[in-house]
């Protein structure tokens, strides 16, 4: 039907084609609301085997809802809601109905549109994060209706002479390790102790290597260049002293909650049958971390009256 996508047919563009076959009486299963998709062609030219690697436990979790075997039978599906998250309403600068108050990432309902993409939750903090925001908040700051501050007021000149120290810091280093070499390590040691999957014994090592990590990267960092014109090594060089400080926060977060839900797996927190296992007890709020040299956590507690949390299960 679109042979100018080829086998990369935005998301957006199959759901509705699928609808549509269906709406018009072509849909198969019960109440003719699905369409096959067949991996036969898939299995034969990889195997069995490359296939279970990569979409095994969707396989799994199909089979036991419909109790058919995907790797024989053409699996049934039919556009769904994807998300009902929603997010906060924002303008084009990321800011909120309450002003001065911004919101990034899948906070806001911003990029994500008729085609969600895949992993846009981590593209969408990527983008407002590290390009809209530094800019969007410049510019609310400069023309937010404040009090206007002099050139020479303390307050500038402390903010100055704290970024220009910064800046001298890093580029007086002149140690041996690249910039990147840091920040591979510190994602490495992230992913592996507090990714999709992680334990209290895995996130208290990390929390042990990232104070030292962050030690090594002020003592052996190595910057080309000056500070006197653009230098992007700099400019890198200051968002990973950011991460090693922010990283030692989200672990500090995952060892205190002592739960499984959504993208956060506690290993020791899991039901019989390896499904994630919630503390609505304990869990049920809302929490911020204040910064400082000692994070302190701050949590409110939510009240559910009309519709109460329920465990999801693909039983």
């Amino acid at each position: 039907m679109y042979p100018g996508f080829g086998n990369l047919v935005p998301r957006d563009i199959a759901s509705r084609a699928a609808k549509n076959r269906c709406d018009e009486g072509y849909g198969v299963g019960p109440g003719g609301l699905g369409v096959y998709l067949d991996f036969a062609d898939a299995v034969e030219r990889l195997g069995a085997a490359t296939i279970e690697a990569r979409y095994g436990n969707l396989f799994d979790m199909y089979e036991r809802i419909t109790a058919e075997d995907p790797y024989r039978v053409p699996m049934r599906i039919y556009p769904a809601i994807h998300y009902t998250m929603g997010g906060l309403w924002v303008d084009y600068d990321l800011e909120s109905t309450i002003p001065g108050l911004f919101v990034i990432g899948e906070a806001n309902f911003s990029d994500h549109g008729a085609n969600r993409l895949g992993a846009s939750a981590l593209m969408q903090g990527l983008a407002d994060g590290y390009f809209v925001l530094p800019t969007a908040i410049n510019d609310y700051v400069a023309k937010g209706g404040f009090d206007p501050v002099a050139p020479d007021d303390p307050a500038v000149r402390e903010a100055e002479t704290a970024v220009h120290d910064r800046i001298r810091s890093l580029l007086d280093v002149q140690g041996t390790r690249t910039v990147d070499s840091f920040h591979r390590e510190l994602g490495m040691l992230l992913w592996d102790h507090c990714g999709m999957a992680r334990n209290a014994d895995g996130l208290r090592t990390a929390l042990e290597r990232v104070p030292e990590l962050r030690a090594e990267f002020w003592r052996d960092v190595r910057i080309p260049g000056s500070g006197e014109r653009l230098n992007q090594e700099l400019e890198k060089a200051g968002r990973v002293a950011d991460f090693l400080e922010f990283a030692e926060l989200l672990l500090l977060d995952a060892l205190e909650r002592e739960e499984s839900c959504g993208g956060h797996f506690r290993e020791e927190h899991q039901t019989s049958g390896g499904e994630a296992q919630r503390d609505d007890d304990r869990f049920s709020r809302v929490s911020a971390w204040e910064y400082g040299e000692t994070p302190v956590l701050h949590k409110e507690n939510l009240e559910f009256s009309y519709v109460r949390p329920t465990q999801r299960s693909y039983a």
